[in-house]
């Protein structure tokens, strides 16, 4: 059985490329091309692919916000990022918003091919350079002064629901976890936006990222580089 692949590119240009490039291999069936993140939603809740390659920067809707919707509204679909941004800013945000992989849109062919299947069989395929990118934000992250005590207030209950919160799950999805109601869930994250004051998810992850208040995100990049 085939790849389903959809593409999500606003160049033209890259678009025929990368387009070429799947042609190229047998396993791979490319579905859809979208011209920016709205396009995405659509088709693919049309094609229903096993994953999406997603740009970032496009209009209409970039493909970060395409990547959180399609994540919560269609989660087995697998998205690797394909772009030519390696900052920290991009890679912790595209991760935030559930992308499964991040690759460099000069990456050859078989890399593209690789990162495809690694992806599928529930890797987190990076290119090198993201990698080391990557890498540095960990050791940033853990060389950053830890407060010594739980300085926002947040109960244990709340600290778990942030940390599922910064993982990607969905209010029902904490809720199936935690064997609680999704109304109570949200009510806990309310309590944790006004602790933190933060006005929103990504916020608030921020604030609790640079506070020493994640453990799950750091695993989750030492797991990358360690294993």
């Amino acid at each position: 059985m085939k790849i389903r692949i959809g593409l999500v590119e606003d160049h033209l240009h890259l678009q025929k490329s990368i387009c070429e490039n799947l042609s190229g291999f047998d396993e791979v069936e490319l579905v859809f091309v979208a011209s920016n993140g709205q396009e995405a939603l659509e088709m693919a809740k049309e094609h229903q692919p096993d994953l999406i390659l997603m740009d970032i920067h496009m209009p209409v809707m970039d493909g970060i916000a395409a990547t959180r919707r399609i994540r919560l509204n269609q989660p087995k679909i697998k998205i690797v990022m394909l772009t030519v941004f390696d900052d920290g800013d991009h890679i912790f945000q595209a991760i935030l918003a559930g992308a499964n992989g991040y690759l460099l849109k000069d990456a050859r062919p078989s890399k593209l091919l690789s990162a495809i299947q690694e992806a599928l069989e529930g890797g987190a395929p990076m290119s090198p350079q993201i990698a080391a990118k990557t890498l540095l934000l960990v050791r940033g992250q853990r060389t950053e002064a830890l407060p010594e005590k739980n300085d926002f207030e947040l109960t244990k209950r709340e600290l778990e629901i942030l940390d599922k919160l910064s993982s990607g799950d969905t209010y029902q999805q904490i809720a199936d976890k935690l064997f609680i109601s999704p109304k109570t869930v949200r009510k806990h994250i309310e309590h944790i936006y006004e602790k933190l004051q933060a006005h929103n998810k990504v916020e608030a992850i921020d604030i609790a990222r640079r506070n020493g208040l994640l453990p799950s995100l750091t695993a989750f990049f030492m797991m990358l580089f360690l294993s």
